[in-house]
């Protein structure tokens, strides 16, 4: 075979095939019940976003007739035909499971989610004093006619479609009215355990305004309805060479986001054919772009019943991340990184030590600046309210906020505002490339060996966000160093964003979109070049996804070179392994399990030397050509072989959350060996390190 057996798999299928297994997580029997509801919102949540971007992407690309470089028209329809295909069967497995496994278990569990059929008298009466209360002075039924147009329908919002008897009160046959579902009732509604008679019953929004409609049509009957939602493009675009303050403009377009082109238009199972097709005429969207659904058409919003239920065993069973050793035998945090780099794996082990960084930076009197890099840090955090409360002290204080982060836009322009209000120096990074790096560095008054007063640098650099909430649930590596060459590389690369200069060369770090792909590429060959010279070579990589080209082609290069490679990506993957004389030597397998795998490890074995590189970055030519990226070294032997160890090692030998990808595109769970029982990276992870003293960190 030659490379042409090879083609990358499709990016847009790859994601649709992740998700997939996101939703087996919702249809296992050994993850707690709640956990496997709040999956199967999650992958309506991706599948939310994944029409949002990647779907209007493409249907912009083929609506203005230009196809991305080397795609013909007749491919691109080719391929969004494909795609539709594939979120259909998607969508309906996700109602399946839904249906036919996590209600009846939530009933059977004492959580239930009553329909309007199964409701009895005080019920009924309870939801209709709910409706006249909460929900009816909130909504504003418009009945079409020339003088009432078809209404904004804001993006992914809760909406119904009614078809109404007779002539309205004007006497005009208006058979169409549209209704809003508003936006500040919950979407899960609790009903009291004196009504319901047991705890934990809980109502959709949706269900009671289906079973009070009529009420708002008062003299017609209502023939038919439906619950329907519109998806929209939603990634924002800003003119480069139009914008003169970035944050201005993204103020100006953060509100047309809801109402972009449509693109995804749900309908309940039941609607008529008639509703779906008035519905898709105003949205000027095609019969497949309907997806009926049986069940709620907003059904992430389903999490919300997970927040309500308090029931310790259908949820997974809580854990306390772990401490360093040096970290807890301290109480100098800045003593204890000059003598030694200390390494954390959240969420095994604590992200506190990341925030005490940064506010024991706010509270000594001897640091004199901070900078940090933000790109999602949520709404409330402690780490943002420290940096403020540091530049009111009068220090130095410089954060690149990344305005595009997307969806988190809104929240990043608020806390840029806040900082400037304070005195900071707030930078959004460099136009027209995301800064996704994941830094932090402070400069400290101290003195040396000889007494004399100089400024010592500290840096974090780490694979995840500055988000402690997501610290609980994403796999990340961080890395608290006084390492004097990765500090002034770390120094080099804020100078670099801020002042837009060209960075000096760095000794440690590689940096995208400059150095990142080229000492990629060389990491690489390396292997290969050694694979022929017969000595020892291999490459283990763990990332979210693979899809640049050149370096797909570096990996069957080195395939054919005899380097054996081992990668762990969790969603979309281009490259193909197992394929006869191109990738033999090359196995893919994807981790989804309890936490959210986010972590990006590189291992180059470079005969025995064994470079290891932590990353914010993705193999993905976003990353390596249209962001500020870090790639960042484990110096220290000890250090290194952690990650080696905890990153890499425990999910080669997973054969419990693991999927192996095939030459044919498809994944297959990972089976154990006979007569052996399934491990988990995972579970082994929180055994091995959370509340427990690491030994060796």
């Amino acid at each position: 075979m030659e490379e042409r057996d090879a083609l990358p798999i499709n990016r847009e299928l790859s994601l649709l095939a992740f998700n997939h297994r996101v939703l087996a997580l919702a249809q296992d029997p050994a993850v707690p019940l709640l956990e496997r509801l709040r999956f199967l919102c999650i992958v309506s949540s991706n599948l939310d976003e994944f029409f949002e971007i990647r779907v209007a992407g493409l249907r912009e690309q083929l609506r203005v007739k230009a196809p991305m470089v080397g795609t013909t028209l007749h491919e691109l329809k080719t391929h969004i035909g494909e795609i539709g295909l594939g979120a259909q069967a998607l969508v309906a497995a996700m109602y399946r499971t839904l249906n036919e496994q996590i209600l009846p278990a939530l009933t059977a569990s004492g959580v239930r989610m009553l329909r309007s059929a199964e409701r009895n008298a005080a019920q009924r009466a309870w939801v209709a004093d709910y409706f006249q209360r909460e929900v009816r002075p909130l909504l504003t039924p418009i009945g079409l006619d020339p003088a009432h147009p078809f209404p904004q329908v804001v993006n992914k919002s809760l909406n119904f479609i009614v078809e109404l008897s007779g002539r309205d009160a004007f006497g005009r046959e208006t058979s169409v009215a549209i209704v809003k579902a508003p936006r500040v009732v919950p979407r899960v509604i609790r009903m009291p355990p004196e009504v319901a008679g047991a705890e934990n019953t809980f109502v959709l929004l949706s269900s009671v305004i289906h079973a009070h409609l009529h009420e708002l049509f008062s003299g017609r009957d209502v023939i038919n309805y439906s619950q329907f939602r519109v998806t929209r493009d939603a990634d924002l675009w800003i003119d480069e060479e139009e914008v003169k303050n970035l944050r201005q403009a993204l103020e100006g377009e953060l509100p047309q986001r809801q109402f972009g082109l449509a693109v995804r238009l749900e309908v309940a199972a039941h609607c008529p054919q008639h509703l779906a097709a008035f519905l898709l005429q105003q949205f000027e969207l095609q019969d497949f772009d309907l997806y009926r659904c049986e069940g709620p058409v907003n059904l992430a919003r389903m999490s919300a019943l997970i927040e309500q239920v308090d029931v310790d065993k259908l949820e997974y069973a809580p854990f306390l991340p772990g401490m360093p050793h040096r970290l807890r035998d301290t109480p100098d945090l800045f003593a204890a990184i000059r003598q030694h780099d200390i390494l954390l794996h959240h969420p095994y082990q604590s992200f506190e030590p990341v925030v005490e960084f940064i506010r024991k930076a706010t509270n000594d009197p001897d640091v004199v600046a901070i900078k940090q890099t933000v790109y999602r840090t949520g709404v409330n955090s402690v780490l943002m309210e420290a940096l403020i409360d540091a530049a009111r002290r009068g220090k130095e204080v410089t954060v690149v906020v990344e305005l595009m982060a997307r969806f988190d836009e809104e929240a990043n322009i608020n806390w840029a505002e806040r900082l400037e209000q304070t005195g900071a120096q707030v930078v959004y990074g460099v136009f027209g490339l995301k800064t996704h790096a994941k830094l932090a560095l402070l400069l400290r008054r101290e003195k040396d060996a000889t007494g004399e007063s100089r400024l010592q640098p500290y840096a974090h650099l780490g694979t995840g966000n500055y988000h402690p909430r997501t610290a609980r649930t994403y796999t990340d590596f961080g890395l608290l160093t006084a390492h004097p060459e990765i500090c002034a590389d770390v120094q080099e690369v804020f100078l670099h964003i801020t002042s837009l200069a060209k960075a000096n060369r760095l000794k440690r770090l590689w940096l995208a979109p400059f150095t990142m792909h080229r000492h990629l590429l060389e990491a690489i060959r390396r292997e290969t070049r050694h694979a022929r010279e017969g000595k020892r070579a291999r490459i283990v990589a763990k990332m979210n996804a693979l899809l640049e080209e050149a370096v797909i082609k570096a990996l069957y290069a080195a395939s054919q070179a005899g380097v054996s490679i081992d990668l762990i990506v969790r969603g979309a993957c281009a490259l193909r392994p197992g394929v006869k004389g191109v990738s033999d030597n090359i196995r893919v397998r994807s981790i989804v399990g309890r936490f959210l795998e986010h972590s990006r490890i590189w291992w180059f074995d470079n005969n025995g030397a064994d470079d290891v590189y932590l990353s914010s970055a993705d193999w993905m030519g976003r990353n390596l050509f249209r962001r500020i990226e870090v790639a960042f070294p484990v110096l220290d032997p000890a250090l290194k072989v952690r990650v080696i160890d905890e990153g890499l090692k425990p999910y080669l030998g997973d054969s419990r959350d693991a999927w192996d990808l095939d030459a044919d595109a498809s994944y297959a769970r990972a089976m154990p060996r006979p007569r052996t029982q399934p491990s988990s990276a995972q579970a082994e992870l929180l055994e091995r390190m959370a509340d427990k003293a690491g030994a060796d960190s």
